[in-house]
């Protein structure tokens, strides 16, 4: 593929040339295109190689997937790159080949793939700047001349004015020794030059061009050093006199700590004055900014391993030693020590000269999760998460780059460490639905995860005590050679490996199923029952603290009038308002939309407006009136938002400064203090009733999660899990810690209703302005759809048990508007050996058309984890 070409040209012997793919999101773009390398750089360029690439009339990024010494391109077409952005390439050759795999299981384009493997800040921007034109070079060519009017006569340079003004040539010297200099740099250099830069630019002495610049660079520190051996310092010093005072206390403090300091620990003034004679040189050095600077790790041993867990490790090295690519789905318990399998198996992957991914959902990756790599690796390791500042991240990702570390732990996006000899990849809790990204490129890290191990002949764990359906289902497959009829290849080589019991032999807390409905019968109208308050207070009696869950943020779900039944709504979203007590504003979740808390109905101006639902913080509220004096953290989106105060709550729950520990979702997962000892769940059916066939799935998943944080070390624990829908299965199964029932339960409902796992999904969703526009565009693309389905010969009814799809829709979102942008979707089902990706990718070229035309955003989700 290439830059302009026309068909019929033979491919010629040429130089060096790049083959780029330019960070234009588009269909059209979709290609690589071929560029000269100049001569000066040709060394340098590799495939990863970040680039500054003419394109369209402006410069963008770009990044060489292939080289060259042929093209189809006529030679006097071919442009050269304009800058190489990085000495050492960011994405070695692997992550590079993994970037097409990604576009086309995905149906994203390259640039989006290869966009989500490099940190934030190399997304490149472009930026304005200035070089030296030809009568500049020229004028710089020649000694300073008495007449500068003289030297344009005899060279033709012109205007008078540049020529004549006193700060010509040291305004150019500095430009040479910079260039390209941005334009607001040179003013902040020259600021009393403003109108000669712009004559200069006017006629051509500097010259405008683009380039590429990080949003965040290295980050450096100016340095003050000794400039003479410290036998001849007392001499200076008495040279130095009583009246430059401020520069002996400089020199002296250089010659305390060792010759060195940073500028800013020093008098500017002084160092200035020392410096013009001499005595001490300013140079610039690099500082890695490191989050954990400030954090003593507490070295760690391996632990001598139970027999369970001795049995999963041996499976593991066996596949590690031989460096064979193989993928196993570790299912074990919450306590059963999977965490302490991780480290022993990360341990001899680094002792073969290897390197390993952990990859963590971004909830779990807390404090004490870091704390235990931390401290088995120390400085081995680095850490990738949302909460560390860009520039962080960057440096984090910059010591995998350079080869300063060996172990990377991290959210998703860490699956893509750029690492050179990969040994293993683990990925905890393999169940949770963050692993899927929900914007383009929208992959799922499982996938990418087991894609790049293929690679490198590399072992993946999938560590979970609730594993998703498909892995288990994958699983449970493992070395079927034939399978019963009407049951779907599972999507990967999966072998299993189990840890059923705690470390210690220690049990699983009891679980009281608390029947809400009873409980109004009762005349209990709180949110507490009778039998979660009464263990809240022997927890408060005993000194022993408790976890909250309460799967919602907020005050409460949503603001309704009792007299004509208004509820407050998102006036650019189809959804209700949530209402935050701290602030007295509702806001909506999806768009960010606020507006403060009506008195009065709007629409009926009736006083009985009232807050209906419960929230995070009325739990808060209403511990604080039943239970006085009781300490409580809160843990959600809302109180951590601000960096480091997750770390902070923990650290102060860890202290037992604090008896309840109240929160989301974040308060279920890979938290572990030994004095908690009672976990209470508010609504446990909170998901039972959204629109999704996983919703049981997950519900089962966060009780069983959230249950194990009870009872971890010697204290015994108890679980109180009150529901409006006791008799549903996800919540009897997880009240019995019996996974096996549940999965055979939900694995029976899922092959009646054929979803996945037993067939494979596609989204597509389209939004507009317009209703009736979209309405009609929504009903021809799965007309469309349809149409391409039959040509392929899989338009068929899915229980047929053939190469089949089925097209569902189009129908409005569960959500059918947000930020004023209607929203329809289709969903599309497939069974056997059908091409999900190359469909949607054939429809979606047919679809960019229409796009284009009349602003329809089409976007595809392949194997999604959202349907709303």
């Amino acid at each position: 593929m290439s830059f302009g070409t026309e068909s019929g040209f033979e491919e010629e012997r040429h130089g060096l040339v790049a083959q780029v793919i330019v960070d234009v999101s588009s269909k059209a773009t979709n290609r690589p295109f071929d560029y000269a390398v100049p001569d000066d750089i040709a060394s340098w360029v590799e495939v990863g190689s970040r680039v500054g690439v003419p394109f369209g009339g402006r410069t963008v990024q770009g990044f060489v997937i292939r080289l060259s010494h042929y093209t189809d391109v006529p030679l006097h077409r071919l442009k050269p790159l304009q800058q190489l952005l990085d000495v050492v390439p960011p994405l070695p050759p692997d992550l590079v080949e993994l970037a097409q795999w990604m576009s086309a299981r995905y149906v994203c384009t390259q640039t989006a793939a290869l966009q989500a493997m490099i940190p934030g800040a190399m997304k490149g921007k472009r930026e304005k700047a200035v070089q030296l034109g030809e009568d500049a070079i020229i004028f710089l060519q020649h000694p300073h001349h008495s007449a500068a009017s003289l030297l344009g006569e005899q060279l033709e340079l012109r205007p008078a004015s540049v020529l004549d003004h006193p700060l010509t040539r040291e305004l150019l010297a500095y430009v040479k020794r910079h260039e390209p200099i941005a334009a607001p740099k040179l003013l902040q250099a020259f600021p009393d030059a403003a109108r000669l830069i712009k004559e200069a630019v006017q006629h051509g002495w500097l010259v405008e061009t683009e380039r590429i610049k990080d949003r965040i660079g290295v980050k450096k520190l100016k340095r003050v050093q000794l400039a003479v051996e410290q036998a001849e310092l007392n001499e200076l010093l008495e040279a130095l006199g009583s009246r430059a005072q401020r520069q002996r206390e400089v020199l002296a403090q250089l010659l305390e700590f060792g010759g060195e300091l940073p500028l800013k620990d020093l008098n500017t003034s002084a160092v200035k004055a020392l410096q013009a004679k001499g005595y001490v040189v300013v140079d610039e050095v690099e500082v890695m900014r490191d989050p954990f600077a400030h954090r003593q790790f507490q070295p760690s041993r391996p632990l001598p391993l139970t027999e369970e867990q001795q049995g999963v490790f041996d499976s593991l090295i066996e596949a590690l030693d031989a460096e064979r690519h193989q993928s196993f789905l570790l299912h074990g318990v919450t306590g059963s020590g999977k965490t302490e399998v991780y480290l022993q198996a990360i341990d001899r992957c680094l002792q073969s000269g290897r390197e390993a991914i952990v990859l963590v959902p971004e909830i779990s990756l807390t404090p004490q999760m870091v704390e235990r790599f931390k401290g088995r690796f120390g400085s081995k390791v680095a850490v990738l998460h949302s909460r560390l500042s860009q520039g962080e991240r960057y440096d984090e990702w910059r010591k995998i780059r350079e080869r300063r570390v060996q172990v990377a732990i991290g959210a998703r996006s860490a699956v893509f460490a750029p690492f050179a000899r990969i040994g293993l990849i683990i990925m905890d809790e393999e169940h949770e639905t963050s692993y899927k990204q929900e914007e383009t490129p929208k992959y799922h890290a499982r996938d990418v995860a087991i894609e790049r191990a293929r690679q490198h002949g590399a072992v993946v764990v999938l560590g979970s005590a609730t594993p998703s359906m498909e892995t288990y289902y994958a699983a449970r497959l493992y070395g079927s050679d034939t399978l019963p009829r009407g049951l779907e290849p599972p999507a990967w080589n999966l072998a299993s490996v189990a840890m059923p019991t705690r470390v210690g032999g220690r049990e699983l807390p009891p679980v009281t199923i608390v029947d809400m409905r009873e409980q109004l019968k009762l005349g209990n109208r709180s949110m507490f029952s009778a039998p979660l308050e009464k263990a809240l207070e022997e927890r408060l009696e005993r000194n022993e603290q408790t976890v909250l869950l309460l799967n919602r943020r907020g005050y409460s779900t949503f603001v309704m009038c009792r007299t004509c039944g208004y509820v407050a709504q998102c006036p650019e979203c189809d959804i209700s308002l949530t209402y935050h007590m701290k602030t007295g504003h509702m806001r909506c979740h999806y768009c960010g939309h606020a507006e403060r808390a009506p008195s009065v109905c709007p629409s009926c101006e009736s006083e009985h407006i009232r807050y209906f639902g419960t929230g995070t913080q009325r739990v808060e509220e209403q511990l604080a009136r039943r239970f006085p004096g009781i300490r409580v953290i809160r843990m959600d989106v809302d109180t951590t938002s601000e960096k480091g105060s997750h770390e902070r709550m923990l650290q102060q729950f860890r202290e037992r400064k604090a008896d309840v520990l109240l929160g989301t979702q974040m308060v279920a997962k890979g938290l572990d203090f030994p004095y908690v000892t009672l976990v209470g769940v508010i609504a446990a059916d909170s998901a039972l009733h959204m629109p999704d066939f996983r919703a049981a799935e997950k519900t089962f998943q966060l009780l069983t999660q959230v249950a194990g944080r009870a009872g971890r070390h010697d204290l015994p624990g108890e679980v109180v899990v009150q529901t409006y829908a006791p008799e549903h299965y996800s919540v009897l199964h997880a009240s019995k810690h019996d996974y096996a029932a549940f999965a055979s339960d939900e694995l029976r409902h899922r092959r009646n209703q054929i979803v996945p796992p037993f067939c494979r999904l596609a989204l597509l969703s389209m939004t507009h302005e317009q209703l009736p526009l979209l309405v009609r565009v929504a009903e021809n693309a799965a007309m469309r759809l349809k149409e391409l389905a039959e040509q392929h010969g899989w338009l068929k009814p899915l229980d047929s048990h053939a190469d089949a799809v089925d097209i569902l829709g189009p129908v409005a979102s569960p959500i059918p508007r947000i930020k004023n942008r209607y929203r329809f979707q289709c969903v599309i089902k497939c069974r056997g050996n059908v091409d999900l990706s190359g469909l949607m990718a054939e429809a979606m070229a047919e679809f960019d058309s229409i796009s284009k035309e009349q602003d329809i955003w089409f976007s595809v989700d392949i194997d999604p984890q959202m349907m709303m």
